[in-house]
């Protein structure tokens, strides 16, 4: 069972955490009655939606962008790729800022930037202003991230919390997958600066209920200092590894991840010399759970991210789907994912998260291996089957770790541990993305897919899908090792 806690509500046992604890970060798990825990999940599922939704819409309205201000490639996908860096820059710091400051207060100053910016961009007169913008929109997204799932594990207790988490995550599910629909539909009828402005009254509505409603704070290391110097260091080395993958194979893209992964030991040594660090080393070294999970949440979102983004180029080039034709199949997946995410997480309540999530990571191996024998002639009714299975898969995976992470930390690490959840997230997408744009170099090079090169870019499908497959079988040993959540 997984609801067994100590006197503070926090993991009894595998947190793998020093013993001198200040008496600041012990603040003791207060009550929370059933409306607020309601209003908390409501909250939750509100901002959880919006942030997925904003970024797979952009991405249908990128070309109508591109026309309006006159970009090229490249500055179309730095609109795309700025958010995704500020956001994954600044998700552990801003968890541990929450923690020293307050996750409600940092969730809310989150929502409202995220809210201002939005609205900004639906008056941006430049593509500098545009990616600029975006920018502001990634670091509100990392406050809301790096909180709000900490703010849900910090309310509900140990045997409700997968429940939760599972209704939050299917929130975030159904942004991705009605935000490419819904994005198209938008921008073909009233522009693409109108998915933008969704995001306002949204947002404005989650201020009035945080403002009207919302008691708690939830800042278990109040009066902690925070790490500057460290979170400078974190920031250049997530900035590093997540651009090289974004230019890879091009041998920039080499440098960079290995000047990357210079940074993170570098901050790795200056983390464990210091008395309050933005991200406590001994949570990966020491807490086998934690950082087993975050492996895990990291190999299941690198084999299978870019597996939407691979079969829409199928069904458009070598099926002649429209993109709206196509859509409406590629949704199986998502939608499946948002019916399972709430059942796996309470699942996880009364089940070894463990067992769920591996189940769940090894039945997405299984779709991917179901993907390897594509063809110019596969039948939509094997695409469809298969797409299936990879929304069980990851639904049965993704609320049953996330759970697992969080409860395997103390209370005073529930942001942190949010942030590096979403870290590992945005990393995993940016490498899934890399190793699809990597082998599409290798196969087909620089060149426009057209029919004379639909063999050589089936040949490449067959490949990608190879690896994303041994990946996602790696993970099922990653996460079958992670250990029990006493």
């Amino acid at each position: 069972m997984v609801n067994k806690t100590s006197n503070n509500g926090s993991p009894a046992e595998n947190t793998g955490l020093p013993s001198e604890v200040p008496e600041i970060c012990q603040t003791p798990n207060t009550p929370v009655d059933e409306m607020e825990k309601r209003i908390v999940l409501l909250i939750a599922v509100l901002a959880g939606f919006i942030t997925p939704f904003d970024g797979s819409a952009v991405n249908i309205a990128l070309p109508w962008m591109g026309k309006e201000f006159h970009m090229d490639a490249i500055a179309l996908s730095w609109v795309a790729t700025a958010y995704l860096l500020a956001a994954a820059v600044f998700l552990v710091p801003f968890g541990k800022i929450a923690d020293i400051h307050g996750r409600k207060k940092i969730f809310l100053y989150g929502i409202a930037l995220f809210s201002l910016a939005s609205l900004a961009m639906t008056m941006v007169p430049s593509t500098e202003m545009l990616i600029g913008f975006r920018v502001i929109q990634g670091i509100g997204s990392a406050m809301i991230f790096g909180t709000g799932v900490a703010i849900v594990t910090s309310v509900f207790p140990p045997g409700e919390r997968g429940k939760a988490l599972g209704i939050y995550i299917t929130a975030v599910y159904i942004g991705l997958s009605i935000g490419p629909f819904l994005g198209g539909v938008m921008t073909q009828y009233l522009g693409w600066r109108s998915i933008f402005f969704v995001n306002v009254p949204i947002g404005i509505s989650v201020v009035f209920l945080i403002l009207w409603k919302l008691k708690g704070e939830w800042a278990e290391c109040r009066g902690e200092r925070f790490d500057l110097t460290g979170s400078i260091i974190y920031g250049a080395a997530v900035v590093a590894v997540m651009y090289g993958f974004s230019v890879l194979p091009d041998l920039k893209g080499t440098a960079l991840i290995g000047m990357g992964i210079i940074a993170v030991i570098i901050f790795a040594l200056y983390e464990m010399r210091i008395p309050s660090p933005v991200l406590d080393i001994t949570l990966l070294t020491k807490n086998r759970i934690f950082a087993f999970s975050n492996l895990s949440a990291l190999i299941n979102y690198s084999a299978t991210f870019a597996v939407i983004f691979l079969l829409s180029f199928y069904l458009q080039y070598t099926k002649g789907f429209t993109p709206g034709h196509a859509g409406s199949i590629l949704i199986v997946q998502p939608v499946v994912m948002a019916m399972i995410s709430p059942i796996a997480g309470k699942l996880s309540d009364r089940i070894e998260p463990r067992i769920v999530a591996s189940a769940g990571m090894t039945i997405t191996a299984i779709g991917l291996s179901l993907l390897i024998f594509l063809t110019e002639t596969t039948s939509l009714w094997y695409l469809a089957v298969t797409l299936l299975v990879l929304g069980v898969g990851f639904g049965l995976f993704s609320s049953p770790n996330t759970n697992a992470i969080m409860s395997s930390v103390e209370r005073r690490y529930y942001g942190v541990a949010s942030g590096m959840n979403g870290t590992m997230r945005l990393l995993g997408q940016m490498l899934s993305m890399g190793i699809a744009m990597m082998i599409f170099a290798i196969f087909i090079g620089p060149v426009e897919i057209t029919p004379e090169y639909y063999p050589q870019f089936v040949l490449s499908l067959h490949y990608a899908f190879i690896l994303f497959t041994v990946l996602c079988i790696i993970g099922i040993f990653a996460s079958l090792v992670r250990g029990k959540v006493e």
